[in-house]
C-alpha cells in the first residue's frame, strides 16, 4: 500500500508551482501583453482625429487582458473569459497523449499536464478575484483539485522544514524555457508556453497520487480516451469538462474566502 501524501508534502510541490504561474498570469493581466493599445496609437498616427478615436474604440472594447473593456468586467466574467480561452489551450495540449490511446493513459503524463493546467487556470481564476499571495492560492488548488484543506500558515511556508532556496530554485527551473523565449523573443512563444506547461506537469510528480482526485470528464470521455487516435477528442472534451468544473468550484471557494 503506498504511503499517504501530507500536507507538507502537498505544499512543498505547489508553492514553486504556484509562483511559477502567477508573474505570467499577471503580467498578462496588468500589462497590454497584446499591444492592443499601443499598436492602435502608433498605427493611427496619421489617421483623422474622429475616425482615429472611434478605430482605437474598437480595438480597446476587445475582451483581452489589457484592455479597457477588460478593464471594466467583473471577476466573475474575467474568470470566463481564462476558463474559454486558456482552457481551450491547456486542454488540446492535455489531450495530446490521448493519440497513444490506452498505453497513453497508463501512464501519469495526462494527470500531471491535466492537473498543470488546472491548477495554471487556478492561479489566473485567484488573480481577477483579488487573490495574489501564494498560501492562499496554494490553499485554493488543493482544496478545488484534491479536497484538502490545507492549513493557512503551512501554505504560507510558516514552518521550520520550510527551505526558500529551495523553493526559489525550483520555481526557476520551471519557468526557465519561458524566460529564456522572453529573453531572446521578447515574448513567451507558443512553443515556450507549451514547454513550461509541460515542466509545471513534471513538477507536479511528487504528489502524483493527488492527481488522480482532480476534476475530469465523465465515463463516455473515459471510455473514447482509451481508443486509439479518438482518444484525443475523448481526453480533449473530458479536459475541458473538467476545467468547467475546476472553474465552479473556484468560484464557491474564493467567494467563501474572500475577505
Amino acid at each position: 500500500m503506498a504511503e499517504a501524501i501530507s500536507d507538507k508534502q502537498v505544499v512543498a510541490v505547489l508553492r514553486p508551482f504556484v509562483r511559477a504561474c502567477g508573474p505570467m498570469l499577471d503580467a498578462l493581466r496588468e500589462s497590454d501583453p497584446f499591444g492592443l493599445q499601443a499598436r492602435a496609437s502608433d498605427d493611427l498616427a496619421e489617421v483623422e482625429s474622429g475616425l482615429k478615436a472611434k478605430l482605437i474604440h474598437g480595438v480597446t472594447s476587445v475582451k483581452v487582458p489589457g484592455t479597457a473593456a477588460w478593464a471594466r468586467m467583473t471577476g466573475y466574467d474575467r474568470s470566463s473569459w481564462w476558463m474559454n480561452r486558456v482552457g481551450r489551450f491547456t486542454a488540446l495540449l492535455t489531450s495530446i497523449p490521448g493519440l497513444g490511446g490506452a498505453l497513453a493513459d497508463r501512464l501519469p503524463v495526462q494527470d500531471t499536464l491535466g492537473a498543470a493546467s488546472q491548477g495554471l487556470l487556478l492561479c489566473a481564476i485567484a488573480g481577477e478575484y483579488g487573490v495574489t499571495d501564494v498560501g492562499t492560492r496554494v490553499r485554493l488548488i488543493a482544496s478545488v483539485l484534491f479536497e484538502r484543506e490545507i492549513d493557512a500558515d503551512l501554505a504560507a511556508g510558516k514552518h521550520p522544514e520550510h527551505d526558500e532556496a529551495a523553493e526559489a530554485d525550483e520555481t526557476a527551473k520551471l519557468t526557465e524555457e519561458l524566460r529564456a523565449s522572453e529573453k531572446k523573443h521578447g515574448k513567451a512563444t507558443v512553443k515556450a508556453a507549451a514547454g513550461t506547461l509541460w515542466r509545471l506537469g513534471r513538477g507536479l510528480l511528487g504528489i502524483t497520487g493527488e492527481l488522480e482526485k482532480r476534476p475530469r470528464g465523465n465515463f463516455l470521455h473515459r471510455a473514447i480516451g482509451m481508443l486509439p487516435v479518438v482518444g484525443a477528442a475523448g481526453d480533449y472534451f473530458g479536459e475541458r469538462s473538467g476545467l468547467r468544473e475546476v472553474w465552479k468550484r473556484a468560484h464557491v471557494w474564493l467567494t467563501e474566502h474572500r475577505t
